[in-house]
């Protein structure tokens, strides 16, 4: 006699990729006519754009590229010059076969950017960028439940709470501000470069729709009337919803990854900047659900076969934010700061002496005026290990997110600081037993000899486990020996035998 099953589905979205991938360009700018002559590079800036991604059957891809301007001293010593370029890039992934198209979500930031003149007019730009490639499939899989069980078959039912993603996709929104500098500071003369650092404060799923709140952090690099170099920040607040698919419970969750795909900047005459920017908002749902499963059965009484098999569920492990500290001191006599920035790299997961850790990389970018009032720009790496908890047998990935970094000077010295919060995931494939057939086979014949009672240490075995090897049930074990919990390993129990 068969028992039946009945199948129900569990779908989710798992991860065929997770991987990160670094690529190198370079560029020759020349000089247009009427730019002095270069004397040499103070210092180069950049902003990566995300322009398109495209699912292929075979490969994910992404194209964008970098926004460059660089800043040099012409030879004539006349005022600093800014030229700007475009360096296209492209990345690809390939995929597993025979997967369905799904959904891709890639985070960029820029590596590094550099600059040296080449000849009097002609500059060579090199830019390096990082690129997270996530692409989710849908995926279903079956539970099965034995319906009308016999009294005399023993089941052991175990829940598994688990994460798994649900649905992922885009919320395209832009930012168009006018925004002036205060009059207490030096007034805008000539802008420079700007960067846009998008970044979340709050972010949630209201049922059919996720929430988002954060600040378009604009940094801006520009000369002043009085010919001085000077930065500032502004903060461009967005408050956005993107609408899903379905319907999420209240223990919804969503990930979001921001990147910039437009952005213009102009500085009027009158001194005001006009900002324009696309940014897309690249987010992936989870939510949590309780799998109960049938993970072994048997019958004091009869003889029985069980058909088994193994769910596997691609599992968010967790999904945390960590904050790391950078510093370096940077070379050279400095009298006056004017801009700091740190371009953190994807951190390396490696396992170290004391377990796993991050192996920590970035670029402190300084612009600053020496001791004798020239302008000069700096760049210095940063290393560190930070020791991390690891989920075993997981895919684990950290992301830098925008950073906050300043220098402070001492003793004719820059020191450059940066707080950089690190976003850290764990996906794993967790496989749970389960049965999904039984058969019934003939009733066992009583054996006269055996005692109607056991006594025997619990040691390191589960109820379940005692039981079935003694032909009782853990009911039973749990009223002669009034149970609440699984026994310790030091205690004797008595164990009533059936038939």
């Amino acid at each position: 006699m068969e028992l039946n099953f009945d199948r129900t589905s569990v779908s989710c979205l798992a991860p065929v990729i997770r991987e990160v991938q670094n690529s190198e360009q370079t560029q020759e700018i020349r000089l247009t006519d009427g730019m002095p002559d270069i004397g040499h590079v103070v210092g180069a800036w950049g902003q990566v754009i995300l322009r398109g991604k495209e699912w292929r059957g075979d490969s994910i891809s992404f194209s964008g590229g970098v926004m460059v301007w660089v800043l040099y001293a012409p030879e004539d010593g006349s005022a600093a010059q800014c030229v700007d370029t475009w360096i296209p890039f492209t990345m690809r992934w390939e995929l597993p076969e025979n997967v369905p198209e799904g959904e891709i979500r890639i985070r960029c930031l820029l590596r590094f950017v550099d600059a040296r003149n080449v000849s009097p007019r002609k500059l060579l730009v090199r830019a390096g960028i990082g690129a997270m490639a996530e692409a989710f499939v849908p995926m279903t899989a079956d539970l099965s439940q034995p319906q009308a069980v016999p009294e005399e078959v023993e089941l052991l039912r175990s829940t598994y709470p688990v994460r798994l993603y649900q649905e992922a996709g885009e919320k395209v929104f832009t930012l168009d501000e006018e925004f002036s500098l205060p009059d207490s500071i030096p007034q805008p003369e000539n802008l420079i470069c700007y960067r846009l650092d998008p970044t979340i404060s709050d972010r949630k799923v209201l049922a059919d729709k996720t929430v988002f709140r954060g600040n378009g952090n604009l940094h801006v690099l520009y000369r002043s009337e009085e010919g001085q170099l000077h930065g500032w920040d502004f903060e461009l607040p967005f408050s956005q919803f993107a609408e899903l698919d379905r319907e999420h419970g209240s223990d919804a969750a969503v990930d979001l990854a921001l990147c910039p795909t437009n952005l213009e900047l102009e500085l009027t005459e009158e001194g005001v900047f006009r900002f324009k920017g696309n940014i897309t908002a690249q987010y992936a749902v989870s939510d949590k659900h309780l799998l109960e499963v049938v993970e072994d059965a048997y019958s004091p009484s009869r003889e029985i076969e069980q058909k088994m098999e193994e769910l596997r569920l691609p599992v968010l492990l967790e999904n945390r934010r960590e904050t790391v500290h950078a510093q370096q001191t940077i070379p050279g006599e400095v009298n006056i700061s004017v801009d700091t920035g740190f371009l953190p790299d994807f951190p390396r997961i490696k396992s170290g002496e004391n377990g796993m850790e991050m192996d920590l990389h970035g670029v402190f970018q300084t612009l600053s005026y020496g001791q004798n009032g020239s302008l000069q720009g700096a760049t210095a790496r940063w290393e560190s290990q930070q020791p991390l908890r690891w989920e075993e047998n997981s895919n684990m990935l950290a992301a830098p997110l925008a950073s906050d970094a300043q220098g402070v000077i001492g003793n004719g010295q820059m020191i450059a600081k940066a707080e950089v919060p690190m976003e850290i995931s764990a996906i794993a494939s967790q496989r749970i037993p389960m049965v999904t057939g039984i058969t019934l086979g003939e009733s066992r014949k009583p054996d006269a000899s055996r005692p109607a009672l056991i006594l025997r240490r619990a040691g390191k075995k589960r109820l379940w486990d005692l039981a079935k090897e003694n032909g009782s049930t853990m009911a039973d074990i749990r009223r002669v020996n009034q149970l609440q919990e699984e026994p310790n390993p030091d205690q004797m129990l008595l164990i009533p035998v059936k038939g």
